[in-house]
């Protein structure tokens, strides 16, 4: 009864404000989808008619592109000034400053022959890593990552090389799963998980609110 009473209150107060101000209750309250948040913060895009697209697969100079503006890559102290040859990304792609700026400061690396290969697809794993990667990587012994990848039912699909980066990431609360718990490690990353994946770093990254300072006690008498 008295829960019935509470939440009747709280609706009898939202009703009560000026309009302006429920709105405004009304969208705080209303969790924003992955998509809109990471648009908003520019760490992805739109497509030129304004669509995202989430089921599109993310390609690696998309990847490129994303961690530099998701860590500001291009800001980092040292960075050489010569650029990297790279056979395969001219001067004139698109993503060029952005790949140039991930294989300086290591986040991803090329491949033999000075390759990058832009339009390859990109798998859970290797989206995973290499976010992991610029985020920093965790260094967990071998016995926590396997405490932490053993609730998966596919962890034994997980490349060697990926596994304590996608600790890492599992263990920040960043990772999605398919409807069984699944981490599908060698499956493509499409656009909307990587959203999902960016939303949960964000989220991280949004200050908490200043603990009010209480005051301080009259003197006893």
């Amino acid at each position: 009864m008295r829960k019935s009473i509470t939440t009747l209150s709280f609706v009898a107060l939202l009703l009560s404000l000026p309009v302006s101000v429920y709105a405004e209750v009304q969208a705080a309250a209303k969790p924003k989808d992955p998509v809109s948040q990471v648009v908003a913060a520019n760490f992805m895009t739109n497509f030129s008619d304004g669509q995202f697209y989430p089921e599109r697969m993310i390609s690696r100079a998309e990847l490129a592109s994303i961690m530099v503006k998701a860590f500001r890559l291009n800001k980092r102290q040292g960075l050489p000034q010569e650029n990297i040859v790279v056979a395969d990304v001219p001067p004139s792609h698109w993503a060029y400053n952005d790949i140039q700026t991930v294989l300086k400061t290591d986040i991803m690396r090329g491949y033999r022959n000075n390759l990058f290969f832009p339009n390859q697809r990109v798998t859970r794993a290797e989206a995973m890593a290499i976010f992991a990667q610029a985020y920093g990587v965790f260094q967990f012994s071998n016995e926590t990552v396997n405490e932490i990848l053993a609730p998966f039912p596919d962890k034994a699909s997980i490349p060697e090389w990926a596994r304590r980066a996608i600790a890492t990431v599992i263990s920040e609360g960043f990772a999605s799963t398919d409807s069984q718990g699944n981490l599908l490690p060698l499956k493509p990353m499409t656009r909307g998980e990587m959203a999902y994946l960016l939303s949960q770093y964000l989220q991280r990254q949004q200050k908490l609110p200043e603990t009010p300072i209480a005051p301080e006690a009259p003197p006893m008498r």
